[in-house]
């Protein structure tokens, strides 16, 4: 048990080590998660402009009126 304390103490240097362990375990976790949400959020604009396209020629903006009726 003893050699495991040493280990995880790492001859006082430990707080410097471990730190840069998490450090880097956080720098990989946001190099993966980023291109999610930036492929996310793309993905739902390319959407929302697709859905305000197809509306605009969807709907007309004026009436059409038959000449002949009341």
């Amino acid at each position: 048990m003893s050699a495991l304390a040493a280990f995880f103490a790492m001859g006082g240097y430990a707080p410097y080590v471990w730190g840069s362990y998490a450090l880097a375990v956080i720098i990989f976790i946001y190099n993966a998660w980023a291109p999610l949400r930036r492929h996310a959020r793309l993905r739902r604009a390319i959407l929302a402009d697709g859905r305000r396209a197809s509306a605009a020629t969807a709907a007309p903006t004026h009436r059409i009126h038959d000449e002949n009726s009341p």
